[in-house]
């Protein structure tokens, strides 16, 4: 166990109950880079429009959430397994102060969802201290 949990910390809770059909996994999958300019965060949305999709800043915390509906066919077949999820989805990241937020942009192709985080200019703050 210690050996799989090595390769990959995620997988510890899939599968936690037997019999269980999906493994604890995040609400879609993310893949974030950085370079000396910014921070980029691809998020994979297949199945999901853009109108299906917001992206919300709240205290330094960028939302994103994506509603994939249901289809009517569901109703009319009987499946053996069902792995596509539907309903509402969001994952949260904390930006912190280097990142200027009034200049954030994305786009969405092909059900990638592309977020560019710009870096802002640290700022560096030199107090002096008396020493009595």
């Amino acid at each position: 166990m210690l050996l799989k949990l090595s390769k990959d910390p995620l997988k510890l809770f899939d599968d936690i109950w037997p019999g269980s059909q999906m493994p604890s996994v995040p609400a879609f999958k993310v893949d974030i880079s950085e370079d000396q300019s910014a921070f980029h965060i691809d998020a994979e949305l297949p199945g999901i429009t853009k109108e299906n999709i917001s992206l919300n800043i709240e205290d330094d915390v960028l939302t994103i959430k994506a509603e994939r509906k249901q289809e009517s066919e569901m109703t009319k077949k009987d499946y053996h397994r069902v792995e596509r999820l539907s309903g509402c989805f969001s994952r949260s990241f904390n930006l912190g102060e280097i990142i200027d937020q009034n200049n954030i942009q994305a786009d969405f192709d092909n059900g990638i969802l592309r977020i560019n985080l710009p870096k802002d200019a640290p700022v560096k703050t030199t107090k002096e201290i008396t020493i009595r």
